[in-house]
């Protein structure tokens, strides 16, 4: 399980087409998926929150971004408004994909970006301008990377057409977040 893992992280590190059509097509059912998709969460909120205690942002933060616990509800909340926004926005500009493939996927990228968060960390304790270096290659990297996995899920003409679609569900997600945040109370602090 653990080769085909690598194997599949591999592929999506050099050909992140072949592997958002290697996810859209595994035999996952939507237990596996909404379980993969909090336990992702739960991780990044650690590593988040962990990261947040060993170098500080440099801007302040309102203080429940101290708490896993909030972070994990931002983080899971977010995933699910960010695939939705993706699939709603992908089918008005002409694709076609469904919901599940597309949770699939960014669980899977996620999960990536959690490993690769663990990295930054520990370069961090480390060597800080080399970690700041690898989070902008990770950063950049990701972004590729999802614009093929967007294009290709959603069956879209090329990247351009995904970068769109990425614009337009980061306005849905803001509009979501708000809405999110609105439900859990975190307005009446301030936000």
């Amino acid at each position: 399980m653990s080769g085909a893992l690598i194997q599949l992280a591999q592929t999506t590190l050099r050909s992140p087409r072949v592997a958002a059509r290697q996810i859209a097509v595994l035999p996952l059912g939507n237990d596996v998926i909404w379980t993969s998709l909090a336990l992702v969460a739960a991780l990044n909120a650690l590593v988040i929150s962990a990261t947040f205690v060993i170098a500080p942002p440099a801007m302040a933060l309102p203080s429940y971004f101290q708490s896993p616990l909030v972070l994990f509800a931002l983080l899971a909340g977010l995933m699910v408004l960010y695939v939705h926004a993706l699939t709603w926005v992908g089918r008005a500009l002409g694709g076609q994909g469904a919901v599940t493939p597309l949770l699939a996927a960014v669980v899977w990228l996620q999960a990536l970006r959690l490993c690769a968060q663990l990295g930054i960390l520990l370069l961090t304790l480390a060597l800080p301008p080399v970690a700041l270096l690898a989070s902008f290659v990770v950063t950049f990297w990701g972004l590729w990377i999802l614009l093929n996995f967007v294009a290709e899920l959603l069956h879209l003409p090329g990247l351009f057409h995904a970068a769109a679609v990425l614009a337009g569900a980061a306005l849905g997600v803001l509009l979501g977040l708000g809405l999110l945040l609105s439900l859990i109370g975190l307005t009446a602090q301030g936000v």
